[in-house]
Parts: C-alpha cells; structure tokens; sequence
C-alpha cells in the first residue's frame, strides 16, 4: 500500500478526533462577525475557498480565501487563517511576515518543528494528521473537519459517509476516462478544484473543475463519451441530463461532499495504478516549496 493509500483511508478516524477536540482551539479560530481571510497553497487553498463559502453561508461574517501570493493587502481584516501542512511553504511564511504586527493570524499546521510556529500569533497543531506523502489528502481535511466543527455543521453522519466511501467500489469503467471534470456548489466549490488536483498530481490525468452553473457556459463543449463529470453536492436541476447527453459519464454525490472528496482521493489512486504511476512519486513535485531568490 502507498502511502497516500494509507493517509487516505485513515481520513474518518482523523475527522472524529479533530471533531471531538474541536473546542479546545475555538479562542484561536474566527469568532462570529470577525472579518476574515483564510489562505494556502494549492491543496490548503482549495480547503479555505470551501471554509470561507461555508462561514459565509452559516451567517458568521465576511470571510474571503486567497492563494497566500495573491493576498490583497489593501483590505482589512480582523483575522487571518493560514492552512499549511508543512509550516514551510515560502508564500505562506512571507505573508504571516508582512502581516505581523497589524493583523491578527492564525496557522493550521501538521508539524510542530517548523518556521511557521514562531510566525504566526496563535496555533493550532494536527500532528496526527501529517502525512509521509507529497499528495495531500487527510491533513487538508482534516483541517477542513476542525473548521466545519468550529461552525457547529459537523455530525457523525459526516464520518459515517467517509467510511462508506473507503468501503464502497468506484462506478465501473470509471478508471478508463481519459478526462475528468469535477463540479461543485458553494462551498464544494473548493472540493472540486480539489479533486482535480488529486487526478493531475496522483494520475497526471486531464481534469477539470468548475462551479456547476458555469459548466453549461462552455466547459460542456469539450465533454465527450470518455468523459467522466462528477458532482459534488447537489447538482443544478437538469444538469445532470444535459450532461449524459453529451455521451459522459455522470457521477452523483450521494455521500457529504467531504467523503464523496475522500471517494475522488480513492480514483486518483487507482487511476494512477491503472497508468503504472506511483502515486507516492508524482511528477515535479515536493512536499513543500521553497524558493529561494533565484527561483522566484
């Protein structure tokens, strides 16, 4: 088994902790009405565009999400909230610096040993959720699961769906689409630019996300019976006929968005098994970056 594999499949068990101890860190988390900014890299930058869309919508303030170098530092916030695996990610740390002293950060972290511990004026630390593996899966959600809990929208039912989506099998013919598009709604926005990075990382496949409603508005055009479009959430009415029109393959969400995630780590894997790709090993990637003057 790889090691994404493992980190995968330990995702329920993960939530459950980080859900049960979820109070312990809520003087360091956005209180109701703060105006916040949540922001990361990559994966954790598709986790805070779904956490800012899930306060929003619970009605606990103003909350944007930004790629750490795409901060705008213009605006005013009463807090940010860094998601970062590795405390290393140069972007991360170089904005934690400029904001010291006039804005109020928060990190979300895996390792407790690294830079971004002293950058930061509050913490929260999941080392149990650090991963061996360059691809990210159980941290980013992880840390998704504490924000969702500090909300008040996370339930057991949430975990019950992870397992279930670990244990269940994937759609048949699923694994052989040569393309795979994700969608989402709101909050599962974010998942689905996720998931399609899980395809491009793990299986160096050719997948796409967008916001549901912006798929009619020329994405479809490209969708073909080799197509697999996958729906996180509730799909918009009519979409999913439109769709199986075209020839692809629809997939639905049955599950919470968060363990149908959990089911799109599991194709990635087994995508890139079916291509004779290591998913452990994948092309021109690290597990942080770190630049230096010369490679900016």
């Amino acid at each position: 088994m790889t090691h994404v594999e493992d980190e995968l499949n330990s995702q329920p068990e993960c939530w459950a902790r980080v859900a049960a101890g979820a109070t312990e860190h809520a003087g360091v988390l956005p209180a109701p009405g703060e105006r916040v900014a949540l922001v990361g890299c990559g994966t954790s930058y598709f986790m805070a565009q779904a956490a800012a869309g899930l306060r929003e919508r619970a009605g606990q303030g103003e909350t944007d999400a930004f790629a750490a170098s795409e901060f705008p530092h213009g605006r005013t916030y009463d807090r940010v909230v860094a998601l970062t695996r590795s405390g290393t990610t140069t972007e991360v740390l170089e904005l934690l610096g400029a904001l010291r002293g006039r804005t109020r950060t928060t990190a979300i972290t895996a390792d407790p040993d690294t830079p971004v511990m002293t950058a930061v004026d509050d913490l929260v630390v999941l080392d149990f959720a650090d991963e061996k593996s360059v691809v990210q899966t159980r941290f980013a959600t992880t840390a998704l699961t504490l924000l969702r809990a500090h909300l008040g929208l996370h339930t057991e039912a949430v975990v019950t769906d992870a397992r279930a989506a670990l244990e269940a099998p994937l759609p048949e013919g699923l694994v052989e689409s040569a393309q795979f598009t994700f969608l989402g709604r709101g909050w599962t926005v974010g998942l689905a630019h996720e998931a399609a990075l899980k395809m491009r990382e793990a299986a160096l496949a050719w997948s796409e996300a967008y916001p549901a409603m912006e798929y009619r508005h020329g994405p479809i055009s490209v969708t073909t019976r080799s197509t697999a479009t996958w729906m996180l959430g509730e799909a918009p009415e009519g979409l999913a006929e439109q769709v199986r029109e075209t020839g692809a393959t629809w997939v639905s969400g049955a599950l919470d968005p968060l363990a149908e995630l959990v089911r799109a780590q599991r194709l990635a894997v087994a995508v890139a098994a079916a291509r004779g790709l290591d998913p452990d090993r994948p092309r021109h990637l690290t597990r942080s970056v770190i630049l230096d003057a010369d490679t900016r």
